[in-house]
């Protein structure tokens, strides 16, 4: 059978000339920005990757020990890699066919893609991982307030939540910046200066610990730690969808919180209360921070306590805009007005939840974040999104974007994977109700 007829264009670009035309088509005048630079884009990807996820991070890998750990840390960050670029490339494409100069969302790419059952699935993993991560975020927080406070656990949540909810709701986007600046640069001294305490007290023989059938435990919070992908559309368009500029982006950006999860976990895993732990046969049943707090200095535990709550409070900040601006655009409100009723919807379930539940709710809410929301709405809509451009819808007359090598097979591995982990944490659920 005769090959149907190409267009011109999908055969006349080189590779090196592509990504200075893919926005070819657009309205020079709607992007009213300077291009962005890699390492800016880079440092915005490692930002939103580094979270209150690198907390729960030694206390899920401790069964499994530092050795098997680091490869599913390896893992996790090689998976979100790809399904970052997987994102980017819909975006990218999305971009060329319509023509918009400023960014688009994941849900417009869903509903480009896959329809409106694909936008209302986006949706619903949107609005549940949203809540999911308040929830431990407002218990966790509640927790590290009380124990320093001695106030109840109650009355800290709730003034956890006032306190960084009021500031999202009333603070002007300047100030708000500026805070969240000052947290953050925070959360790096104290990483740093735990990290550097901790180590002096290092024990390289525990390094070696490999237990390998503890890994798929470790998999759904390792997933949700190295999460940056809401930012995949911003960052193509600073970049003007420059594809080496992107993957470079990406890659460099993930590849800190990479680095910074494998010192704090050997940190952690290797210190002298670990073994203690280790030696005791209580390791999958304790804390390793609280082991590394009773055993380490007099710096440790403050610098512990520090660490946590700034990690927990720059996150929460980004998720409580990110769900706000969801109930907005569903309420159809005015973008960047103040209304009382998104802020309502955004922090009154998971405040209630938290009260509830209490400070053991953190973990459980981060694994169920990370099997039901990422690895469903940064795992196989991205794969399922790539696989109708690729495959399923008709050629346009636009020469499309691959960022993603390896044609269906990467993205039956890449789908395949994540479909997996879902499906043994669904049995898992099963089993124990049973």
């Amino acid at each position: 059978m005769e090959a149907p007829e190409q267009p011109a264009q999908a055969t006349t670009l080189p590779p090196s000339a592509r990504p200075s035309r893919l926005f070819s088509n657009l309205n020079p005048s709607s992007l009213k920005h300077e291009p962005g630079s890699v390492l800016g884009a880079a440092a915005l990807v490692a930002g939103t990757a580094v979270g209150a996820g690198i907390l729960a991070i030694p206390a899920i890998t401790a069964e499994s020990g530092f050795a098997a750990s680091s490869v599913a840390l390896v893992g996790g960050w090689a998976f979100s890699v790809a399904t970052g670029l997987l994102i980017a490339e819909v975006n990218i494409n999305l971009l060329c066919e319509v023509g918009a100069g400023r960014g688009v969302s994941i849900s417009s790419m869903a509903q480009r893609t896959l329809g409106d059952a694909g936008s209302s699935i986006v949706s619903l993993c949107y609005a549940g991982l949203h809540y999911a991560l308040l929830v431990a975020y407002i218990a966790k927080a509640g927790e590290i307030v009380q124990q320093l406070t001695g106030v109840p656990e109650w009355a800290a949540d709730a003034a956890f939540a006032a306190l960084f909810g009021g500031l999202c709701f009333s603070a002007r986007a300047k100030t708000l910046d500026t805070v969240n600046s000052v947290l953050v640069a925070a959360v790096v001294a104290t990483f740093l200066g735990l990290v550097g305490v901790a180590v002096t007290d290092l024990r390289p023989e525990q390094l070696a610990t490999a237990n390998w059938g503890a890994v798929p435990d470790t998999l759904p919070v390792i997933m949700l730690s190295f999460v940056f992908h809401n930012i995949v559309g911003t960052i193509a368009t600073s970049l003007e969808g420059d594809v080496q500029k992107i993957r470079q982006a990406i890659i460099l950006g993930s590849g800190v919180p990479l680095l910074m999860f494998l010192a704090w976990d050997a940190a952690v895993l290797g210190s002298s209360g670990e073994e203690l732990l280790l030696q005791a046969g209580t390791a999958a049943g304790a804390d390793p921070l609280a082991a590394l707090r009773a055993t380490g200095g007099a710096l440790v535990a403050p610098l512990i306590d520090a660490f946590s709550f700034l990690a927990v409070a720059t996150s929460f900040i980004g998720f409580i805009l990110g769900l706000n601006d969801f109930w907005s655009d569903r309420l159809q409100l005015p973008t960047g007005a103040r209304q009382p009723l998104p802020y309502l919807l955004t922090l009154g379930p998971p405040l209630l939840l938290a009260l509830s539940l209490g400070p053991a709710v953190f973990l459980d809410a981060l694994d169920f974040a990370g099997t039901y929301g990422v690895l469903v709405l940064f795992g196989l809509i991205p794969v399922a999104m790539v696989w109708s451009e690729r495959y399923a819808r008709p050629p346009t007359t636009l020469s499309r974007t691959e960022i993603v090598p390896g044609g269906q097979l990467v993205l039956l591995a890449v789908g395949g994977s994540a479909a997996a982990i879902i499906g043994r944490e669904l049995l898992l659920s099963i089993t124990q109700r049973l």
